[in-house]
């Protein structure tokens, strides 16, 4: 291998990771969850030796879905059950040698639901968010040019004029390429027809290269972005949506919103928490910690005589099983599919449809010095929020995050944090490459675009490559999910309801938000059993 390979391992092991905000109340709480798995249902069990609801998979759907279950709906006789050590399912944030890194979701979009969830939770006081002026860009002509983010919509470099034009004109119906199809849409033909060429492929490929590692050929519009694709559908065209969408909030104005949630950040911007993301999940699981069950691997389910379910564990104390009248799947599509087999053979084969490309997060350390001077600004910071790269530009990297410019107390002073996410749809083969091979990538595609030719090798602070990664809402997706659900409904298995990302969208501002809703349909369950 060559040098700078050997140099970029060896640095590697001089970062120690831990989980960010773990320590001795995270061991305490695991140590229980565990001897509750050695000892059976733990003391205040399920009521009746039946629970109203499990809840299977601790990620962020499942946990938002459990603690709305107790903040909104005085719901407790509820069991949270986990197949892997720990809570937070893809979220993993570490902490080593001054630096605070995410090794799966980076961020949040600041809406209600997340403040709503930060809220509850009692980590509003641990919000952190980046500056709304930051700017995002996208490497284009071998150059990192800025995406628009208000009046400079019109000055910006990324589109030519001719680009703009036809976008503006698009966006307002005056010029498409054809009045919506009869056919499901990809991405790609929604975008070419509304707003043209260059909007797609210098503005929207990177986009979704970026957030689902995705190919938007064959990612659908309705289902990935269906609230942009409903726009043409109510008004005519995007705009002509936008105005009636305006229009309907102005007649029906949503609820009072929530007094005790923290005021939404001005601008365009994303938050986390202190620590990390995980602050969230833990936080969850310590308010919820005697629901929650880890090493609990759910093997099977069956029906009872009387109707209900009956969930089959295998734990460290042995199998064990436990009774609900509803359960809550927020687990991989894909595992979904395996434990419905049995019971409903064309659910399964729906939910065993999605596809799941791998991904992997490569988090570098370079000293700031290292950062082109046009990158930098006058303090030495580099600003900004990351940056995109679209398949044409030669580039394998899909994704770069600033996150040290984004959040604060993210790595050493003199050091810039980088995030970066390869693979992909189109990068399959990322699961087979040595770890080393996979920093290399990284390292020489950030030397085309970020760094100076003389650059120090990078400190690598953490690589984790996730064999399946990011659920892709293709085309036919929402037509298999309703035929999963179909299926389960055909088998008398009503209340076996389906949750998680594949489900809600990928987003982490998604997953919670649909989090308080699976908790209201389960809330409403609930109450008619007991009526």
């Amino acid at each position: 291998a060559p040098a700078s390979k050997r140099r970029a391992v060896s640095r590697m092991r001089a970062v120690s990771p831990c989980a960010a905000g773990a320590g001795r109340r995270g061991v305490v709480a695991r140590a229980a969850t565990e001897a509750a798995g050695m000892s059976g249902v733990a003391a205040g069990g399920p009521t009746g030796g039946v629970y109203d609801a499990v809840v299977v998979g601790a990620g962020i759907s499942g946990l938002t879905t459990a603690q709305a279950l107790v903040s909104k709906h005085g719901v407790s006789n509820f069991l949270v059950t986990e197949g892997r050590e720990r809570v937070g399912g893809n979220i993993t944030s570490m902490e080593g040698n001054g630096y605070v890194w995410e090794e799966g979701p980076n961020s949040f979009q600041p809406n209600d639901s997340m403040l709503q969830i930060a809220v509850d939770a009692g980590m509003d006081k641990d919000l952190v968010f980046g500056d709304p002026k930051a700017p995002r860009f996208v490497f284009w002509e071998k150059k990192l040019r800025a995406t628009p983010s208000g009046l400079d919509a019109v000055t910006f470099d990324l589109l030519s004029l001719w680009g703009k034009i036809r976008a503006g004109l698009g966006a307002v119906g005056l010029y498409k390429a054809g009045p919506p199809p009869a056919y499901e849409e990809s991405v790609e033909q929604f975008i070419r027809r509304n707003l043209g060429a260059e909007v797609f492929e210098r503005l929207i490929e990177p986009f979704c290269s970026g957030v689902y590692a995705g190919d938007p050929s064959k990612l659908s519009m309705k289902a990935a972005f269906g609230r942009i694709w409903s726009l043409e559908a109510e008004g005519g065209s995007l705009v002509g949506g936008a105005i009636k969408l305006f229009q309907e909030r102005k007649n029906n104005p949503p609820p009072p919103r929530d007094t005790r949630l923290p005021a939404k950040p001005a601008g365009q911007t994303v938050g986390s928490f202190r620590k990390g993301l995980r602050m969230l999940t833990d936080a969850i699981s310590k308010n919820i910690e005697p629901n929650v069950r880890v090493n609990w691997k759910l093997t099977s389910i069956a029906r009872t005589p009387a109707g209900n379910f009956k969930l089959s564990y295998d734990t460290p104390g042995g199998q064990q099983t436990v009774e609900a009248r509803t359960v809550a799947l927020t687990v991989p599509a894909y595992v979904a599919a395996d434990l419905l087999q049995g019971a409903a053979p064309p659910a399964s084969e729906a939910l065993r449809s999605f596809d799941y490309p791998p991904v992997a997060a490569v988090t570098l350390a370079y000293p700031e010095s290292a950062i082109l001077e046009d990158r930098r600004g006058a303090d030495g910071k580099v600003p900004g929020f990351g940056q995109l790269h679209p398949r044409s530009q030669g580039v394998t990297t899909l994704g770069t995050i600033y996150s040290s410019s984004l959040f604060p107390g993210r790595a050493p002073n003199g050091d810039m944090l980088i995030l970066n996410y390869i693979g992909g749809t189109t990068n399959r083969g990322i699961v087979d490459q040595k770890q080393e091979d996979i920093v290399s990538q990284v390292d020489s595609d950030l030397r085309i675009m970020l760094l100076k030719k003389d650059a120090p090798p990078p400190t690598v602070v953490g690589v984790r490559v996730w064999p399946r990664a990011i659920p892709q809402f293709n085309l036919g997706h929402l037509d298999q999910l309703e035929t999963a659900k179909a299926a389960l409904a055909a088998a008398g298995w009503d209340n076996l309801l389906l949750g998680g990302n594949y489900v809600s969208g990928v987003a982490l501002g998604k997953c919670v938000e649909y989090g308080y809703q699976f908790a209201a349909d389960i809330a409403k369950r609930t109450s008619k059993v007991a009526a």
